[in-house]
């Protein structure tokens, strides 16, 4: 549709309309055909396509990738997911480097990204991941919120899990930062 008729369906003045185009704030996908016409495109309609993705840091937790995908598996079948796709990874969380999540990002078919914990995602930077999807109408499901709600514990822990992976190795990184953890609330 042309931009004045979009601008008079949101209520909304043309040459506000014009402005969010000029200044590239336009919160719909926009084409301006050689005529000088601005035309506003349709939002891709939602799906209920989701993709279950899974991810253990070593080889040698193959059987813990597999109790994992069954979670989710049971938890989309529990709440209606269109499962079109089950991805399983073994992988860092601590680098972006995992080709298999990428694709899963990119491809704008996917509606949604189940995982069973936010750092199965990504050790850091989940949020990003979770708020870039949002902004292109797409959704992230962490189906255990219950890691930990303060946001200055949940950072220390991922910041003392990093430096733990580099020193010991990535094995038992997670339990030694916890430790860690726990030692200097004892000192408190």
């Amino acid at each position: 549709m042309k931009l004045a008729d979009w601008a008079r369906k949101q209520g909304i003045d043309y040459k506000t309309a014009y402005r969010l185009y000029r200044s590239g704030k336009f919160p719909r996908p926009t084409e301006q055909l050689p005529t000088g016409t601005i035309l506003v495109h349709e939002l891709p309609t939602k799906t209920n396509n989701a993709v279950l993705y899974g991810r253990v840091s070593s080889s040698d937790q193959k059987n813990d990738l597999e109790r994992q995908m069954q979670r989710l598996r049971d938890y989309a079948a529990i709440h209606g997911l269109k499962v079109v796709q089950e991805v399983q990874e073994v992988g860092s969380g601590l680098n972006g480097h995992r080709k298999k999540l990428l694709k899963i990002l990119a491809d704008p078919s996917i509606s949604i990204i189940v995982v069973e914990h936010r750092d199965r995602l990504a050790r850091f930077g989940a949020e990003f991941v979770s708020a870039s999807l949002v902004a292109a109408d797409r959704q992230l499901l962490i189906i255990n919120q219950a890691e930990c709600d303060d946001d200055l514990v949940q950072d220390m822990l991922d910041v003392l899990t990093s430096f733990c992976a580099r020193l010991y190795g990535k094995r038992s990184a997670k339990n030694r930062a916890k430790r860690a953890l726990e030692a200097t609330k004892d000192v408190d």
